[in-house]
């Protein structure tokens, strides 16, 4: 009797555990469904596992930046990228001054929108990424640094200060716009200006192209015809030939992925190849620490540097071994 009575305790008592842990389970189970059904309202997707598999272009209204010295840190922050070269070089001294602080870019020269146009190089969720590893630099870098390497090299012009607010503005404008993106999140908007695989170009169809369809914002001689409406894609207002577009795979992407106005992804890989090296053979200002980059090895073989734009003036450039076909 006493077993009996033992076995029907623990019986009972196994029975009222299980009761427990079912229902608990199903209070997490719950929790993480209404958990994920919360996060895909606010713009993000999130797996059982809290790995974000995915986000939402979804920036918020700059109309609804903070009151106080924060929003006045965002809205500087914006006025910097929409209009980079007029904001800056209006404040310097001299118009010589102007000129050595940057050039006549803007970052909405290549970031559409100060980086607000989910199609054309965003920078919404720029903010999340960094710090991040950068081949060309072989180092680990911050947001900071990164917006120091444009200003030196898409900008053609000087760095921030450490401690200068302007750059404080920036970050604090690129913060503003990533809201809601948690670090680490894919984001399908970025990394889409790149064609690896180009056919040899034909700089003399290129030109004919560029004559025919990019003279009316970009001018006959490449100088543009504002940074926000045509900017100028040679000479000395121009991004230098260390910059990112100063190769062939990223300059003709960028032109697929973005030209014509209007007519977007309209252009073949061809196309997009002369246009790409009819623009990067023109003179362009000089990058001086070409040695620098790319310290860890796996220099690419597309950079346009100066002996290439000459090697094309001579008829002497092997564009097999600038697309890196002599490797294949």
């Amino acid at each position: 009797m006493v077993v009996r009575k033992t076995s029907t305790f623990v019986l009972g008592f196994l029975f009222v555990v299980t009761l427990v842990v079912v229902g608990l389970m199903a209070d997490q189970l719950k929790m993480n469904k209404e958990t994920a059904l919360n996060t895909e309202t606010a713009g993000q997707k999130v797996e059982v596992n809290g790995k974000v598999a995915g986000v939402t272009h979804t920036p918020p209204s700059l109309d609804d930046v903070p009151e106080g010295p924060l929003g006045e840190a965002i809205l500087r922050g914006y006025e910097l990228t929409n209009d980079t070269s007029n904001v800056l070089r209006a404040e310097e001294a001299t118009a010589d001054d102007g000129e050595q602080r940057v050039n006549a870019l803007s970052c909405t020269s290549c970031h559409a929108g100060a980086g607000l146009d989910e199609n054309s190089s965003s920078l919404v969720g720029v903010s999340e990424v960094y710090p991040m590893y950068i081949p060309r630099s072989g180092q680990i870098v911050t947001l900071e640094e990164r917006i120091n390497g444009c200003m030196i090299r898409s900008m053609d012009g000087q760095k921030f200060a450490p401690d200068d607010e302007d750059m404080d503005a920036m970050i604090a404008y690129m913060t503003y716009i990533s809201e809601g993106i948690p670090a680490g999140a894919d984001l399908p908007w970025r990394n889409q200006n790149s064609l690896d695989d180009l056919p040899t170009p034909s700089v003399a169809d290129g030109e004919q192209m560029y004559q025919q369809s990019c003279v009316a914002c970009h001018a006959v001689d490449g100088s543009g015809t504002g940074s926000n409406t045509g900017p100028a894609l040679w000479g000395e207002g121009s991004f230098n030939d260390g910059a990112g577009l100063a190769r062939m795979t990223k300059m003709a992407g960028y032109i697929q992925n973005n030209m014509p106005m209007g007519a977007e992804k309209t252009l073949s890989d061809q196309e997009a190849s002369d246009l790409a090296a009819f623009i990067l053979s023109q003179e362009r200002p000089e990058w001086k620490n070409h040695d620098k980059d790319w310290p860890n090895g796996d220099r690419p073989t597309d950079i346009m540097t100066k002996e290439r734009r000459q090697q094309v003036q001579d008829g002497t450039i092997d564009w097999d071994e600038v697309l890196g076909k002599n490797k294949q």
